[in-house]
Protein backbone atom coordinates (compact mmCIF):
# COMPACT_ATOMS: atom_id res chain seq x y z
CA UNK A 1 0.00 0.00 0.00
CA UNK A 2 1.42 3.32 -0.91
CA UNK A 3 1.95 5.80 1.64
CA UNK A 4 -0.50 9.45 0.81
CA UNK A 5 2.49 12.02 -0.85
CA UNK A 6 4.22 14.48 1.90
CA UNK A 7 6.68 16.24 -0.52
CA UNK A 8 3.95 18.34 -2.60
CA UNK A 9 4.50 21.75 -4.12
CA UNK A 10 2.23 23.02 -1.92
CA UNK A 11 4.22 21.72 1.39
CA UNK A 12 7.73 22.91 -0.38
CA UNK A 13 5.67 26.27 -1.12
CA UNK A 14 4.51 26.40 2.35
CA UNK A 15 8.09 25.64 3.76
CA UNK A 16 9.66 27.98 1.91
CA UNK A 17 7.23 31.18 3.22
CA UNK A 18 7.87 29.72 6.88
CA UNK A 19 11.79 30.03 6.13
CA UNK A 20 11.98 33.42 4.70
CA UNK A 21 9.06 34.60 7.50
CA UNK A 22 12.32 33.66 9.84
CA UNK A 23 15.44 34.58 8.05
CA UNK A 24 13.97 37.82 8.16
CA UNK A 25 12.86 37.55 11.70
CA UNK A 26 16.69 36.09 13.24
CA UNK A 27 18.62 38.72 10.81
CA UNK A 28 17.25 41.62 12.29
CA UNK A 29 16.54 40.27 15.96
CA UNK A 30 20.18 39.73 16.44
CA UNK A 31 21.45 43.15 14.84
CA UNK A 32 18.40 45.84 16.45
CA UNK A 33 20.02 46.02 19.65
CA UNK A 34 23.41 47.10 18.06
CA UNK A 35 21.59 49.45 15.82
CA UNK A 36 19.42 51.25 18.09
CA UNK A 37 22.63 51.62 20.46
CA UNK A 38 24.98 53.41 17.49
CA UNK A 39 21.84 55.35 16.01
CA UNK A 40 20.01 56.06 18.63
CA UNK A 41 23.10 56.86 21.72
CA UNK A 42 20.33 54.26 23.68
CA UNK A 43 21.02 52.19 26.99
CA UNK A 44 21.84 48.79 26.16
CA UNK A 45 18.54 47.37 27.82
CA UNK A 46 16.34 50.59 25.77
CA UNK A 47 17.96 49.06 22.76
CA UNK A 48 16.92 45.73 23.84
CA UNK A 49 13.74 46.57 23.50
CA UNK A 50 13.74 47.08 19.81
CA UNK A 51 14.17 43.28 19.60
CA UNK A 52 11.60 42.09 22.40
CA UNK A 53 8.75 44.44 21.26
CA UNK A 54 8.66 42.30 18.34
CA UNK A 55 7.94 39.06 20.28
CA UNK A 56 5.39 41.30 22.13
CA UNK A 57 3.87 42.33 19.00
CA UNK A 58 3.87 38.37 17.82
CA UNK A 59 2.02 37.05 21.00
CA UNK A 60 -0.70 40.02 21.61
CA UNK A 61 -1.77 39.21 18.02
CA UNK A 62 -1.98 35.42 17.97
CA UNK A 63 -4.82 34.38 19.88
CA UNK A 64 -7.03 37.05 17.65
CA UNK A 65 -4.70 35.28 14.63
CA UNK A 66 -6.00 31.91 15.55
CA UNK A 67 -9.66 33.11 15.21
CA UNK A 68 -9.70 35.04 11.31
CA UNK A 69 -7.43 32.38 10.20
CA UNK A 70 -10.47 29.97 11.07
CA UNK A 71 -12.99 32.66 9.91
CA UNK A 72 -11.21 34.53 7.04
CA UNK A 73 -9.15 31.71 5.44
CA UNK A 74 -5.68 30.86 6.15
CA UNK A 75 -4.23 31.73 2.56
CA UNK A 76 -5.93 35.07 2.42
CA UNK A 77 -5.02 36.24 6.03
CA UNK A 78 -1.03 34.65 4.90
CA UNK A 79 -1.14 37.02 1.78
CA UNK A 80 -2.07 40.20 3.82
CA UNK A 81 -0.15 39.85 6.92
CA UNK A 82 3.04 38.81 4.65
CA UNK A 83 1.98 42.14 2.50
CA UNK A 84 2.35 44.00 6.14
CA UNK A 85 5.35 42.03 7.32
CA UNK A 86 7.31 43.06 3.54
CA UNK A 87 5.94 46.52 4.04
CA UNK A 88 7.44 47.29 7.71
CA UNK A 89 10.94 46.18 5.92
CA UNK A 90 11.13 49.35 3.72
CA UNK A 91 9.91 51.47 6.78
CA UNK A 92 13.11 50.83 8.48
CA UNK A 93 14.99 52.91 6.40
CA UNK A 94 13.38 56.02 7.44
CA UNK A 95 12.93 55.11 11.01
CA UNK A 96 14.70 58.46 12.28
CA UNK A 97 13.51 58.37 15.98
CA UNK A 98 13.70 55.31 18.63
CA UNK A 99 9.98 55.52 19.03
CA UNK A 100 9.86 55.52 14.87
CA UNK A 101 11.62 52.27 15.62
CA UNK A 102 9.67 50.95 18.51
CA UNK A 103 6.30 51.27 16.84
CA UNK A 104 7.78 49.61 13.74
CA UNK A 105 8.97 46.63 15.54
CA UNK A 106 5.48 46.32 17.11
CA UNK A 107 3.59 46.46 13.93
CA UNK A 108 6.56 44.18 12.00
CA UNK A 109 5.89 41.62 14.89
CA UNK A 110 1.97 41.61 14.86
CA UNK A 111 2.30 41.17 11.00
CA UNK A 112 5.00 38.24 11.65
CA UNK A 113 2.52 36.53 14.83
CA UNK A 114 -0.39 36.23 12.48
CA UNK A 115 2.04 34.83 9.18
CA UNK A 116 3.59 32.06 11.30
CA UNK A 117 0.36 31.18 12.67
CA UNK A 118 -0.97 30.69 9.02
CA UNK A 119 1.98 29.01 7.71
CA UNK A 120 1.71 26.49 10.64
CA UNK A 121 -2.13 26.11 10.23
CA UNK A 122 -1.62 25.42 6.38
CA UNK A 123 1.23 23.29 6.42
CA UNK A 124 -0.94 20.59 9.22
CA UNK A 125 -3.79 20.70 7.21
CA UNK A 126 -1.66 19.93 3.76
CA UNK A 127 0.34 17.43 5.96
CA UNK A 128 -1.40 13.88 5.31
CA UNK A 129 -3.07 12.53 8.50
CA UNK A 130 -0.97 9.82 8.83
CA UNK A 131 2.25 11.51 8.06
CA UNK A 132 1.53 14.49 10.19
CA UNK A 133 4.52 13.54 13.10
CA UNK A 134 6.53 13.07 9.32
CA UNK A 135 5.62 16.25 7.81
CA UNK A 136 6.01 18.49 10.78
CA UNK A 137 9.28 17.76 11.90
CA UNK A 138 10.31 18.06 8.03
CA UNK A 139 8.34 21.53 8.12
CA UNK A 140 10.03 22.47 11.25
CA UNK A 141 13.69 22.07 9.78
CA UNK A 142 12.59 25.48 7.96
CA UNK A 143 12.85 27.64 10.93
CA UNK A 144 15.98 25.28 12.07
CA UNK A 145 17.86 26.52 8.91
CA UNK A 146 16.96 30.13 9.43
CA UNK A 147 17.84 29.68 13.47
CA UNK A 148 21.29 28.65 12.53
CA UNK A 149 21.80 30.67 9.49
CA UNK A 150 19.90 34.04 10.03
CA UNK A 151 22.10 35.52 12.95
CA UNK A 152 24.76 34.74 11.33
CA UNK A 153 23.69 36.45 8.18
CA UNK A 154 22.94 39.80 10.00
CA UNK A 155 26.04 40.30 11.95
CA UNK A 156 28.12 39.26 8.96
CA UNK A 157 26.26 41.85 6.99
CA UNK A 158 26.45 44.34 9.60
CA UNK A 159 30.33 44.08 10.86
CA UNK A 160 31.41 44.18 6.54
CA UNK A 161 28.57 46.57 5.52
CA UNK A 162 26.66 49.52 6.23
CA UNK A 163 23.56 48.83 8.67
CA UNK A 164 21.28 49.71 5.62
CA UNK A 165 22.39 46.64 4.32
CA UNK A 166 21.38 44.81 6.21
CA UNK A 167 17.64 45.94 5.97
CA UNK A 168 18.11 45.23 2.44
CA UNK A 169 18.46 41.94 2.95
CA UNK A 170 15.83 41.56 5.51
CA UNK A 171 13.54 42.92 2.52
CA UNK A 172 14.68 40.64 0.03
CA UNK A 173 13.70 37.79 2.70
CA UNK A 174 10.10 39.44 3.19
CA UNK A 175 9.45 39.87 -0.65
CA UNK A 176 10.41 36.03 -1.60
CA UNK A 177 7.83 34.73 1.78
CA UNK A 178 5.13 37.00 0.38
CA UNK A 179 5.81 35.32 -3.40
CA UNK A 180 5.92 32.07 -2.36
CA UNK A 181 2.65 32.37 -0.37
CA UNK A 182 0.45 33.80 -3.44
CA UNK A 183 1.82 31.06 -5.55
CA UNK A 184 0.69 28.65 -2.68
CA UNK A 185 -2.24 26.36 -3.99
CA UNK A 186 -4.92 26.01 -1.31
CA UNK A 187 -8.25 25.89 -0.49
CA UNK A 188 -9.55 25.96 3.12
CA UNK A 189 -11.95 22.77 3.93
CA UNK A 190 -15.77 24.13 3.99
CA UNK A 191 -16.81 24.96 7.55
CA UNK A 192 -20.76 24.03 8.56
CA UNK A 193 -22.87 27.13 9.45
CA UNK A 194 -22.91 25.80 13.31
CA UNK A 195 -18.95 26.20 13.39
CA UNK A 196 -19.19 29.28 11.73
CA UNK A 197 -21.14 30.69 13.72
CA UNK A 198 -19.27 29.19 16.58
CA UNK A 199 -16.55 31.36 15.66
CA UNK A 200 -17.91 34.37 15.56
CA UNK A 201 -18.65 34.56 18.84
CA UNK A 202 -16.40 36.29 21.49
CA UNK A 203 -16.23 33.77 24.32
CA UNK A 204 -12.61 32.65 25.67
CA UNK A 205 -12.62 29.13 24.00
CA UNK A 206 -13.04 31.54 20.44
CA UNK A 207 -9.07 32.56 21.34
CA UNK A 208 -7.75 29.27 22.28
CA UNK A 209 -8.24 25.84 22.18
CA UNK A 210 -8.27 24.60 25.29
CA UNK A 211 -7.75 20.76 24.21
CA UNK A 212 -4.20 21.98 22.99
CA UNK A 213 -3.10 24.34 26.86
CA UNK A 214 -1.54 21.44 28.71
CA UNK A 215 1.17 20.43 25.99
CA UNK A 216 1.45 23.87 24.42
CA UNK A 217 1.95 25.18 28.50
CA UNK A 218 4.50 22.29 29.06
CA UNK A 219 5.95 23.31 25.50
CA UNK A 220 5.94 27.05 27.37
CA UNK A 221 8.09 26.09 30.14
CA UNK A 222 10.88 24.12 28.00
CA UNK A 223 10.95 27.46 26.02
CA UNK A 224 11.63 29.29 28.95
CA UNK A 225 14.79 27.32 29.46
CA UNK A 226 15.55 27.97 25.83
CA UNK A 227 15.61 31.48 25.97
CA UNK A 228 18.71 31.11 28.25
CA UNK A 229 20.75 29.58 25.38
CA UNK A 230 19.10 32.18 23.03
CA UNK A 231 20.18 35.35 25.56
CA UNK A 232 23.18 34.17 27.74
CA UNK A 233 25.07 31.99 25.82
CA UNK A 234 27.38 34.95 23.96
CA UNK A 235 28.07 36.65 27.82
CA UNK A 236 28.31 32.81 28.87
CA UNK A 237 31.13 32.24 26.34
CA UNK A 238 33.09 34.85 26.55
CA UNK A 239 33.26 34.37 29.92
CA UNK A 240 34.82 31.16 29.67
CA UNK A 241 36.96 31.91 26.83
CA UNK A 242 34.95 30.03 24.09
CA UNK A 243 33.51 32.79 22.14
CA UNK A 244 34.88 31.11 18.87
CA UNK A 245 33.54 27.58 19.23
CA UNK A 246 30.30 29.33 20.53
CA UNK A 247 29.64 30.97 16.72
CA UNK A 248 29.72 27.41 15.54
CA UNK A 249 26.79 26.15 18.56
CA UNK A 250 23.43 26.68 16.32
CA UNK A 251 25.65 25.48 12.93
CA UNK A 252 26.06 21.95 15.23
CA UNK A 253 22.62 22.54 16.66
CA UNK A 254 20.81 22.84 13.06
CA UNK A 255 23.28 19.80 11.72
CA UNK A 256 22.48 17.12 14.39
CA UNK A 257 18.31 18.18 13.93
CA UNK A 258 19.03 17.58 9.95
CA UNK A 259 20.78 14.48 10.42
CA UNK A 260 18.13 13.04 12.83
CA UNK A 261 14.78 14.60 11.25
CA UNK A 262 14.09 11.56 8.90
CA UNK A 263 14.04 9.15 11.80
CA UNK A 264 12.19 11.34 14.53
CA UNK A 265 9.36 11.92 12.76
CA UNK A 266 8.67 8.63 11.09
CA UNK A 267 8.98 7.42 14.75
CA UNK A 268 6.58 9.87 16.42
CA UNK A 269 4.04 8.44 13.53
CA UNK A 270 4.48 4.92 13.93
CA UNK A 271 5.92 4.41 17.59
CA UNK A 272 3.75 7.19 18.78
CA UNK A 273 4.52 10.48 20.86
CA UNK A 274 6.03 8.75 23.83
CA UNK A 275 8.39 6.79 22.07
CA UNK A 276 10.02 10.40 20.53
CA UNK A 277 9.02 12.81 23.16
CA UNK A 278 10.39 11.41 26.52
CA UNK A 279 13.70 10.66 25.01
CA UNK A 280 14.32 14.28 23.11
CA UNK A 281 13.39 15.73 26.62
CA UNK A 282 15.41 13.72 28.38
CA UNK A 283 18.51 14.77 26.03
CA UNK A 284 17.61 18.20 26.13
CA UNK A 285 17.84 18.58 29.73
CA UNK A 286 21.14 16.69 30.16
CA UNK A 287 22.66 18.98 26.98
CA UNK A 288 21.65 21.57 29.52
CA UNK A 289 23.56 20.29 32.25
CA UNK A 290 27.00 19.94 30.11
CA UNK A 291 26.48 23.34 28.80
CA UNK A 292 26.31 24.24 32.59
CA UNK A 293 29.78 21.94 33.34
CA UNK A 294 30.85 23.53 29.78
CA UNK A 295 34.87 23.22 30.44
CA UNK A 296 36.41 23.56 26.80
CA UNK A 297 35.02 23.56 23.33
CA UNK A 298 34.37 20.12 22.72
CA UNK A 299 32.01 20.03 25.64
CA UNK A 300 30.42 23.11 24.17
CA UNK A 301 29.37 21.46 20.91
CA UNK A 302 28.36 18.62 22.10
CA UNK A 303 25.58 20.22 24.16
CA UNK A 304 24.94 22.07 20.84
CA UNK A 305 24.62 18.26 19.07
CA UNK A 306 22.25 16.90 22.14
CA UNK A 307 20.15 20.15 21.94
CA UNK A 308 19.26 20.21 18.53
CA UNK A 309 18.10 16.40 18.25
CA UNK A 310 15.96 16.62 22.08
CA UNK A 311 14.96 20.00 21.46
CA UNK A 312 14.19 20.34 18.12
CA UNK A 313 12.61 17.39 18.02
CA UNK A 314 10.63 18.19 21.00
CA UNK A 315 9.56 21.62 19.35
CA UNK A 316 7.75 19.96 16.34
CA UNK A 317 6.28 16.98 18.08
CA UNK A 318 4.78 18.95 20.93
CA UNK A 319 3.21 21.46 17.98
CA UNK A 320 1.98 18.13 16.02
CA UNK A 321 0.63 17.05 19.38
CA UNK A 322 -1.18 20.44 19.72
CA UNK A 323 -3.30 20.08 16.58
CA UNK A 324 -4.12 16.49 16.81
CA UNK A 325 -6.08 17.35 19.90
CA UNK A 326 -8.23 20.07 17.80
CA UNK A 327 -10.85 19.44 15.43
CA UNK A 328 -10.26 20.10 12.21
CA UNK A 329 -11.84 23.15 12.01
CA UNK A 330 -9.93 24.28 14.84
CA UNK A 331 -6.22 23.39 13.37
CA UNK A 332 -5.54 26.97 13.35
CA UNK A 333 -6.99 28.44 17.05
CA UNK A 334 -4.41 25.05 18.28
CA UNK A 335 -1.54 26.54 16.46
CA UNK A 336 -1.89 29.95 17.82
CA UNK A 337 -2.33 28.58 21.16
CA UNK A 338 1.01 26.50 20.75
CA UNK A 339 2.95 29.52 20.27
CA UNK A 340 1.31 32.25 22.46
CA UNK A 341 2.62 29.84 25.20
CA UNK A 342 5.92 28.99 23.68
CA UNK A 343 6.34 32.53 22.76
CA UNK A 344 5.41 33.90 26.79
CA UNK A 345 8.15 31.34 27.79
CA UNK A 346 10.90 32.73 25.37
CA UNK A 347 9.79 36.44 26.32
CA UNK A 348 9.77 36.11 29.52
CA UNK A 349 12.85 34.15 29.77
CA UNK A 350 15.72 36.67 29.11
CA UNK A 351 14.30 39.45 32.03
CA UNK A 352 13.61 36.91 34.71
CA UNK A 353 17.04 34.99 34.09
CA UNK A 354 18.77 38.61 33.58
CA UNK A 355 17.40 38.67 37.83
CA UNK A 356 18.74 35.01 38.32
CA UNK A 357 22.28 35.44 37.14
CA UNK A 358 23.88 37.69 39.47
CA UNK A 359 23.04 35.36 41.93
CA UNK A 360 23.84 32.20 40.35
CA UNK A 361 26.10 32.81 37.65
CA UNK A 362 25.68 31.33 34.12
CA UNK A 363 27.18 27.58 35.00
CA UNK A 364 24.09 28.08 38.07
CA UNK A 365 21.48 29.67 35.52
CA UNK A 366 22.14 26.29 32.81
CA UNK A 367 22.45 23.88 35.72
CA UNK A 368 18.93 25.47 36.93
CA UNK A 369 17.28 25.31 33.45
CA UNK A 370 18.42 21.57 33.09
CA UNK A 371 16.68 20.70 36.66
CA UNK A 372 13.41 22.97 35.02
CA UNK A 373 13.68 20.89 31.73
CA UNK A 374 13.82 17.68 34.06
CA UNK A 375 10.32 18.90 35.18
CA UNK A 376 9.05 19.62 31.81
CA UNK A 377 9.35 15.82 31.51
CA UNK A 378 6.98 15.29 34.27
CA UNK A 379 5.15 18.25 33.10
CA UNK A 380 4.58 16.35 30.01
CA UNK A 381 3.59 12.91 31.17
CA UNK A 382 0.52 14.71 33.39
CA UNK A 383 -0.42 17.17 29.99
CA UNK A 384 -0.44 14.17 26.97
CA UNK A 385 1.97 11.18 28.04
CA UNK A 386 -0.11 8.87 30.24
CA UNK A 387 -2.77 9.51 27.84
CA UNK A 388 -1.12 8.68 24.68
CA UNK A 389 0.02 5.55 26.22
CA UNK A 390 -3.64 4.31 27.24
CA UNK A 391 -4.96 5.21 23.51
CA UNK A 392 -1.86 3.47 22.15
CA UNK A 393 -2.59 0.40 24.16
CA UNK A 394 -6.45 0.64 23.06
CA UNK A 395 -5.17 1.18 19.06
CA UNK A 396 -2.80 -2.45 19.39
CA UNK A 397 -5.69 -4.31 21.45
CA UNK A 398 -8.05 -3.17 18.70
CA UNK A 399 -5.78 -4.29 16.28
CA UNK A 400 -5.32 -7.33 17.69
CA UNK A 401 -9.42 -7.83 17.87
CA UNK A 402 -9.26 -7.28 14.28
Amino acid sequence: MNKPRLWTKDFLLIAFTNLFIFLCFYSLMVTLTIYSIGKFHTSPSIAGLASSIFVIGAVFVRPFAGKWIAVIGPKKLLVASLSVFFLSTLFYFTADTLLTLLGLRLIHGAAFGVASTATGTIVAEIIPPSRRGEGMGYFAISTNIAMAIGPFIGLYISNAYEFTMVFTVSMVFAFFSLVASILLRYEQPALSGKQLEALKSNKLRDYFEFAAIPISVTAGVIGFTYSSVLSHLTSFSAEISLAGAASFFFVVYAASLLLTRPFTGKWFDLRGENFVIYPSLLLYALSLLILGGTMNSGMLLLAGAMMGIGLGTFQSSAQTIAVKEAPTHRIGLATSTFFVMYDIGIGLGPFLQGLYIPFSGYRGLYFTMGAIAFIGILMYYFAHGRNSAVKKAGHILQDQMQ
